[in-house]
């Protein structure tokens, strides 16, 4: 059975989401953000290290707040860098020799389903990189710096992307060795990849796997999260499907 890792990047400032409590550590429906996240891949067999990266600012916090947590769940605690890559890169040194494939899942992902992340999963072992993501739906408008529109841009073959983003181990591990001289511009592990000539395949994702970036989504997460309690419920003759919910 392949062995899988999953980085969890928290480290960043959460600039967007304002407030006193940043995003990862924010309350939804009585657990921390991060928490929700991390159980997703708690209990999966093949799940065999999990990496929290966290701002140095943030120990104390973190350990005070949850170091049962961390000691229950078998989670290394990682301080990051100042760029989300230079922490990822210092969770990719903290791999156990085991691990063969490694996953960078957002920590404010706390609702991405259990089949999404076994597609993407089981396409990293079959192709060496996989993601999921959207196909673009809407009408895309490129604007100026004062906001008028300058173009109405194809959204034919456009995707957005989500985590969990999967890669057998020693290819991530090349792309961040060669991360320096792959270009500019790098906005996740993915493009990462892709800049150094390995193909990445992209997997139906879900629009229930938000990103928590406002208050407002973390509103959202909370009803959504709140709808699936209810429907999960055991009802007579109408068993839950999690499909509903991919």
């Amino acid at each position: 059975m392949p062995a899988f890792a999953v980085i969890f990047p928290a480290a960043g400032n959460s600039s967007r989401f304002g407030g006193r409590e940043k995003k990862p550590y924010a309350d939804l429906d009585g657990t921390a953000v991060w928490l929700r996240t991390a159980n997703l891949f708690a209990n999966r067999t093949d799940v065999v290290q999990m990496i929290l990266v966290i701002s140095p600012d943030d120990r104390e916090m973190v350990m005070r707040r949850y170091a049962a947590n961390l000691m229950f769940l078998g989670i290394n605690l990682v301080d990051g860098g100042t760029e989300r890559f230079d922490s990822v890169a210092r969770a990719l040194e903290q791999l156990k020799p085991e691990v063969d494939h490694v996953a960078v899942h957002d920590a404010v992902r706390p609702c991405t389903s259990a089949a999404v992340i076994e597609s993407v999963f089981a396409a990293a072992v079959r192709e060496g990189a996989a993601l999921p993501g959207l196909g673009v739906s809407d009408t895309l408008k490129r604007v100026d710096t004062q906001l008028h529109v300058t173009e109405t841009v194809s959204r034919f073959a456009l995707w957005q992307a989500q985590t969990p983003q999967v890669f057998r181990k020693e290819l991530l591990l090349e792309a961040y060795g060669q991360r320096g001289s792959l270009g500019k511009n790098i906005t996740d592990d993915a493009q990462l990849v892709e800049a150094m000539g390995h193909p990445v395949k992209m997997i139906p994702g879900s629009p229930f796997n938000l990103k928590i970036t406002t208050h407002d989504d973390l509103k959202i997460a909370g009803l959504f999260l709140k709808l699936r309690e209810a429907v999960d419920k055991p009802k007579a003759g109408r068993p839950f499907d999690d499909e509903r919910f991919d």
